[in-house]
Order: structure tokens, then sequence, then C-alpha cells
């Protein structure tokens, strides 16, 4: 067997470690881009899945947003399969534009590869993130003035997504890719939007490495580490919130409602999660639904001095009703 690098072995120690626990047999989906980070998983995935049982294949999103992405895409597709997949699938999909459009193009890809992972059938689909993406959605959410919940950053494992390589740095990734592309005589592609700093990720990571310069290579570590210790604390209040809501949340006919006085007992962390709660089973859009919103609704709680209903996304409102917290939803969305 060919000698590899460290870089190389690395990458199929973090995709062993993160399908174990698939029972044999098992599909695994690989999202693969052609850049360095996915051809990096997909050989590493090719080299893992027939010696731990699994079957795995890929897929290829083509966004249609550039010149030659079909071209691109067609690459990707026959440059998985040399590295070993049993299968690839393009798909190509159409980006809207609602959230702007990196989020437009996430939900589209996302979209595109759960339809593909419930075609084949598939125990898990593999995404490339590197220890150095999940610094830079910290640090975006952190700019943002996001919770400890956003700040958390992407799990390992989320459900139907694993992300292997959320500890490696993407210079180890970016250097298994060049490796195990030029034993086939490719190498991966690089995306152009990646340096085009109109998009919101490049910009912050063109900060990261300014703090890189003035605080130390440990930045990126630093933040992701911050994010694994907020990941347990988030688990911990949600969790106590979910009692708390099960133990003194009241389903009524219009919404639900709870006891003011219960309500402001609980530490404000774990109040402000239950009210959240409250808002998004009344019919709240979840990602029209901010903290200051919860905020509002969290006031009449703790902060009553006679006003009005708070006003949330989707045409619901909070308001106290003879001590209690009532969240309900407008009467088109009422039960039947």
């Amino acid at each position: 067997m060919t000698d590899v690098s460290g870089q190389t072995l690395a990458a199929r120690h973090a995709v062993r470690a993160a399908v174990a626990g698939l029972a044999p047999g098992s599909m695994v989906l690989v999202a693969t881009s052609g850049g360095p980070d996915s051809c990096a998983l997909a050989a590493a995935v090719a080299f893992v899945a027939p010696r731990t049982g699994l079957r795995a294949g890929a897929a290829i999103v083509d966004h249609g947003l550039q010149p030659g992405s079909a071209e691109v895409a067609a690459w990707a597709r026959n440059t998985a399969l040399r590295l070993g997949l049993a299968f690839a699938d393009v798909c190509r999909v159409m980006v809207g534009s609602q959230g702007g459009p990196e989020a437009a193009a996430r939900d589209a890809r996302y979209g595109c590869l759960r339809e593909r992972a419930d075609h084949h059938g598939a125990a898990a689909v593999l995404l490339g993130h590197t220890l150095d993406d999940q610094a830079e959605t910290v640090l975006l959410r952190l700019a943002r003035g996001s919770g400890a919940r956003s700040l958390a950053g992407m799990r390992p494992v989320d459900g139907l997504w694993r992300r292997p390589f959320l500890a490696l740095p993407r210079a180890v990734v970016h250097q298994s890719a060049e490796e195990v592309l030029g034993m086939i005589g490719e190498h991966p592609w690089h995306d152009p939007q990646n340096e085009d700093p109109r998009f919101v990720r490049v910009r912050v990571r063109m900060a990261v490495g300014t703090l890189q310069q003035a605080l130390g290579p440990g930045v990126m570590a630093g933040l992701t580490r911050s994010a694994e210790l907020l990941r347990d604390d988030a688990d911990a209040l949600e969790d106590l919130a979910r009692q708390a809501g099960q133990a003194q949340v009241r389903v009524d006919p219009d919404g639900s409602s709870c006891d003011v006085r219960s309500l402001a007992e609980l530490p404000r962390a774990i109040r402000t999660r239950v009210i959240r709660s409250m808002c998004l089973a009344a019919g709240c859009d979840p990602g029209a639904l901010t903290a200051e919103h919860v905020w509002a609704v969290e006031r009449l709680v703790s902060a009553w001095h006679g006003q009005g209903p708070a006003c949330l996304p989707g045409g619901v409102s909070a308001e106290r009703r003879c001590g209690r917290l009532a969240v309900h939803r407008p009467p088109d969305r009422e039960s039947s």
C-alpha cells in the first residue's frame, strides 16, 4: 500500500471516527464541490467506507451561479468516481433570493443534499467543514450579537449531517487534498468566490487573518474551543428550559400561557428560552423571531408596568392575562 502523509492519515482517522456507530451496510453520502475540503473528504471516505462495511457515494450541487459551473460539476463527479466512490450525482438547483445570496445558496444546497440522501437511503451526509470554518462561523455570529446556541457553532453530528473535519485545520485538509488528487493526476478546484470580498464569509476570513497577526496563531483553536464549551452550556440550558416548559406552560385554544410568577422565579437564561418556545409554538417563524422580540415578551414578566401586548412575527402577540403570560396566534392560525 502506498504510504501517505500525516495530513491524509488525519483525514482518514477523522472520517473513521465520524462514521463509527453506523450500521454495517449503511450508505453515506459525501457533499462534494471539487474544492480541496470536499475532495479530501471524498478521498478519505472512499478509503474508509469499504474497510468499515459502509457504502459511499457523492452528491455534487451545481448552483448555476458562475460561468462554467456545469463543467466544474462534471469534473467533480468524475473525480469523485476516480477517487473510489461508488456513484456521484450532479444536481442542478435554482437559487432564490430570500435571506441574501449566501443564505439562499446554502438553503438550496442543503435541500438538494437532503433529497439525494432520501433517494439513496443514506444514513448520513458528510460535509467538509474544517476547524477554520467553525472559527469563522463563531466570529461572524459573535459580531451579530448571537446567543449561546448560535455561538456554539456547527455540531460535528447534527441529525443527518456529519462534519468529520471540524477539528482539523484547513491547511491540513488542503494538504491532504493536494496529495490524494495528485495520485490521480489532478488538482482541487478553487472557487473564485472564496476570494470575493462581496461575500460576508470572505470578509470574515480576511478578518480572522488580521486577528491571527495581532493575537497569534491560537485564535482559530480558541474560537472553536469556545464553541465547544458554549455547546455544552446551551444543551444544558435548553434541557432545563424544556423541563420548565413541560411543567409550567399550559396549552390554550389560541396558543399557550404560563403563570407569570412561576416564570419570574426562573433564571433569565431559562425564562427567555421558555418564552421563545412559546412564541415558536404559537406560529412565529424561527428565522424572523429575534432576541429583541423575545426580550419584549420577557419584559411583560420582569418589567411589567401595564404595557400593552408585544407584537411578534406572523401576527403572533403576547400579553398578560389575569396573572398569566399568554402567547397567542392570529385568528386564521387558530386550531379548528
